[in-house]
């Protein structure tokens, strides 16, 4: 895992390096193994490496192939690349690393090559004859890949601000991408934060040319299932059983040691279990633990390390810690995010542990229905006579609800068109309620926000899955991918820690996908991942009551981070795009104890004001 970086000047004129160094040194906590820097005329690469497959400085980047015609950097893992190797008998290898690998397959394959790749990345090949630039991304959008372009330049990396470093992108706050942001805590593509700098969509590719820009996309989470017989309920739990071990063993694939977080729950003990059975070493294990009665697990991560046999390590965590890394954790963010800093600090103590790869469970909620909302999905499809009633009147009714909380949510679902999954899953997941948004801020309105139009889009092929799965997949286009996944590279990778995620593998995500509601639906938390995987899983696991990795945020706010929150709010109440004397009222209540205001809503605004003064954004 890496930092990748590049600028191309479209006009034909020499790139300058000096630029894309200040590019790379903007990211160096991406990689502090080796930093690398190629200039070719009018292109330039610059990459900060995090040594995980071929240690050796053979392996560095920029990357050029044997012929010399192809310059490439290469963010993430391919970890099937003994495989790509061995269908490419003719190429000359002069290195045992995964980055050739890809290279060598782009060389024969042309864009065609990304379908033959199992892993998480971000790349970019530069074609010195053709004067052309292929960028790509991976499948579920592990890897993070930002670029400006305009007829002068194209620049690309891994980073919001390392493209800022270069100078050449006016500071400029997005306001569509603040309306994401207030709305569901961070930024969907195709916006960042940044006026003018774009995402690239996960599972896509583009390629570049003097005058010309060309994009595709070769894999699509809606249309992407396996077409395959759920019948026999057995059959379909052995083999997700044997896809499940099959993304493990693919993600142990390393030079060096591979560790694991350990919560203690479904997920983090599934994928510890599976290692240590994939990996043939005790795996090693971190789990976090609280004197806190209420928020420590360790007693449930125990029982894992010791079914398992893992070299396990418990790290003591105060509550007072978090307050002390919080503005560490808030200046890793590339991109400001409502969530994220259990993350950084969870990471760092890992990474001080001498670990620079660890596999995580997340992604197990969204897969197998982990979260409230899949049940309420579908009793709330079962109700759908009500919208059989004339528009107007479920309006009517939804008006006269509260604005706020449970209520306010259920006005708004009312007033949709459909109680399809593209209409209700973005209500279910806003922070900020429209009304709220208008009243706070002075951000032009949306008919349509990016998660509903993403899902809109796809309208067809979302109705052809099952009713679960329909809702696997928005929380892939939307929470999943623009905030948990985001928050897990940037807040990780802060501290130059690489986390591989087996629960986001396409293989195993296109057949659970496929897997009707009656083999799905949960008897129990999860119950078709236990099931599929039993023995592995002892009970006290399995039916524990689920913790969360949680700290008493609204307590914290009014306390200890009063004078922090105080500050940026205030700051943020002159912004010209916020209604400052309602902001300021808003924080007031929330200081008097309305139970109507969250301390959710309130730290929004103070991340984003953080973010914005520290990166010097108008």
């Amino acid at each position: 895992m890496c930092g990748i970086a590049g600028l191309i000047n479209r006009k034909g004129n020499t790139a300058d390096p000096a630029l894309v160094r200040r590019m790379t040194d903007a990211m160096a906590h991406r990689g502090p193994d080796a930093d690398g820097l190629l200039a070719d005329g009018e292109a330039a690469f610059g990459h900060r490496r995090l040594s995980i497959i071929d240690l050796s400085s053979a392996a560095n980047q920029p990357f050029v192939d044997a012929s010399g015609r192809y310059m490439m950097v290469f963010n993430g893992e391919m970890y099937n690349y003994q495989e790509v190797k061995a269908m490419l008998p003719e190429y000359p290898f002069r290195t045992t690393s995964d980055t050739e690998a890809l290279l060598a397959a782009y060389i024969k394959w042309g864009a065609d090559c990304i379908r033959h790749f199992r892993g998480m990345f971000a790349f970019a090949v530069w074609d010195r004859e053709e004067k052309q630039l292929f960028m790509a991304r991976d499948r579920m959008g592990v890897k993070p890949l930002y670029y400006y372009l305009d007829d002068n330049y194209l620049i690309f990396s891994s980073e919001v601000r390392s493209i800022l470093a270069t100078g050449l992108v006016e500071k400029k706050i997005s306001q569509p991408a603040l309306v994401e942001y207030f709305s569901y805590q961070s930024i969907s593509h195709p916006w960042s934060a940044i006026e003018g700098i774009r995402q690239l969509e996960a599972g896509t590719w583009m390629r570049i040319g003097r005058k010309y820009v060309e994009s595709g996309r070769y894999w699509d989470v809606t249309s992407a299932c396996s077409d395959v017989d759920t019948s026999d309920a057995t059959a379909v739990k052995k083999h997700i059983r044997e896809l499940l071990l099959q993304s493990v063993r693919r993600r142990l694939v390393s030079d060096v040691p591979v560790g694991a977080f350990l919560s203690g729950g479904i997920d983090s003990s599934a994928v510890v279990g599976l290692m240590a059975e994939a990996g043939g070493v005790p795996p090693n294990t971190f789990n976090v633990y609280f004197e806190e009665k209420e928020y420590d697990e360790s007693p449930y991560a125990e029982i894992i390390a010791k079914k398992f046999n893992t070299r396990h390590t418990s790290i003591l965590l105060r509550p007072t810690v978090f307050l002390e890394e919080l503005e560490n954790a808030l200046n890793a963010m590339d991109s400001p995010s409502g969530d994220g800093v259990n993350t950084y600090v969870v990471s760092k103590v890992i990474r001080n542990s001498g670990i620079t790869v660890a596999l995580s469970g997340i992604g197990g909620d969204e897969l197998f229905s982990g979260y409230p909302f899949f049940e309420q999905y579908l009793q709330l499809r079962q109700k759908g006579w009500l919208w059989k009633t004339p528009a107007g009147l479920r309006r009517m009714a939804g008006a006269v609800l509260p604005t706020k909380g449970k209520t306010g949510r259920l006005g708004q679902l009312l007033g949709s068109e459909t109680p399809d999954i593209g209409h209700v899953y973005p209500i279910f997941r806003q922070l900020l309620s429209p009304s709220l948004l208008h009243k706070l801020t002075s951000l032009p309105g949306v008919d349509t926000t990016e998660v509903q139009r993403e899902l809109m889009g796809r309208e067809a092929a979302i109705d052809r899955l099952p009713l679960l799965s329909q809702v696997s997949v928005a929380e892939y286009l939307g929470y999943t991918q623009h905030t948990l996944l985001k928050d897990t590279d940037q807040m990780s990778m802060a501290s130059s820690l690489e986390v591989r995620e087996p629960f986001f593998d396409h293989d195993l995500v296109e057949f659970v996908l496929s897997i009707p509601d009656e083999l799905k639906k949960p008897t129990y938390p999860k119950s078709l991942l236990v099931e599929s995987l039993k023995p592995l899983l002892p009970d006290e696991i399995v039916f524990r009551k689920k913790q969360g990795f949680v700290f008493p945020w609204n307590i914290w706010l009014k306390n200890e981070l009063r004078s922090f929150c105080d500050k940026h709010i205030q700051n943020m109440a002159k912004r010209p795009f916020i209604n400052g004397k309602e902001l300021l009222a808003y924080w007031q209540r929330f200081l008097n104890g309305d139970s109507d205001t969250r301390w959710g809503e309130i730290w929004l605004f103070v991340v984003l004001e953080y973010w914005l003064d520290r990166n010097g954004i108008s």
